[in-house]
């Protein structure tokens, strides 16, 4: 029998996972590579590899460790409770490291933790409270799409760098072609790094989708 190797038992997936979550929060989507992350974890390149073969599946690994923290809700949670701390937690994750959203740009996130702990059970619900899975399936992709976007564009760890650099584009505008923006700069600011702005539509999405019956 082939002996393992020391270093493979070393690296497992959850420790490069949270390696990589970690280069990705310090350092930005241009710090992470197979060979940043082996000097971190005292192994070879080839060991991170063996494990990943491939940056996709690198960012799968983190999706993956991400997933598995979302929260179980208590079965029999009333269906707009239970959708909401859902998302709100899968937004809370998003949004703590966005240097993942940058690199996986439009690829799905279909691993194996996220569709048991948020899409099943979100979809589970929805037709148990009375919708069909065409409509089950459509309120989820509604507030998929919102989470998604409202993490991925602006840098909530840093809403004061978002905002500065927002306001200097916006200055920056004729007031002539864009007297909204640019005459309107304390009010038009705040909502870019308000997270209320997605709580707020998320609840809007929610109240929507509610099942009649």
């Amino acid at each position: 029998m082939p002996r393992r190797s020391m270093a493979l038992d070393r690296a497992t997936p959850a420790v490069i996972a949270v390696a990589a979550l970690r280069v990705l929060d310090e350092h930005g989507p241009e710090g992470l590579s197979f060979r940043a992350l082996a000097e971190r974890l005292g192994v070879s390149h080839a060991t991170v590899q063996r494990r990943c073969t491939d940056l996709a599946g690198l960012l799968d690994l983190c999706t993956e460790h991400l997933a598995a923290q979302l929260p179980d809700v208590p079965a029999g949670t009333d269906w707009a409770q239970a959708t909401e701390e859902r998302f709100r937690a899968f937004y809370r994750l998003l949004v703590a490291h966005p240097g993942l959203l940058v690199l996986r740009g439009g690829r799905p996130w279909l691993g194996r933790q996220l569709l048991a702990r948020l899409v099943e059970p979100a979809l589970a619900d929805s037709v148990a409270a009375g919708m069909t899975p065409a409509e089950a399936m459509t309120a989820y992709r509604r507030m998929y799409l919102l989470t998604l976007g409202s993490a991925a564009f602006v840098d909530h760890r840093d809403p004061e760098g978002a905002t500065a650099a927002s306001r200097a584009a916006l200055a920056a505008l004729d007031p002539q072609e864009f007297p909204v923006l640019s005459g309107g700069l304390a009010d038009v600011l705040p909502p870019l790094t308000d997270h209320e702005v997605y709580h707020g539509a998320l609840r809007q999405l929610i109240d929507a989708a509610r099942p009649t019956s």
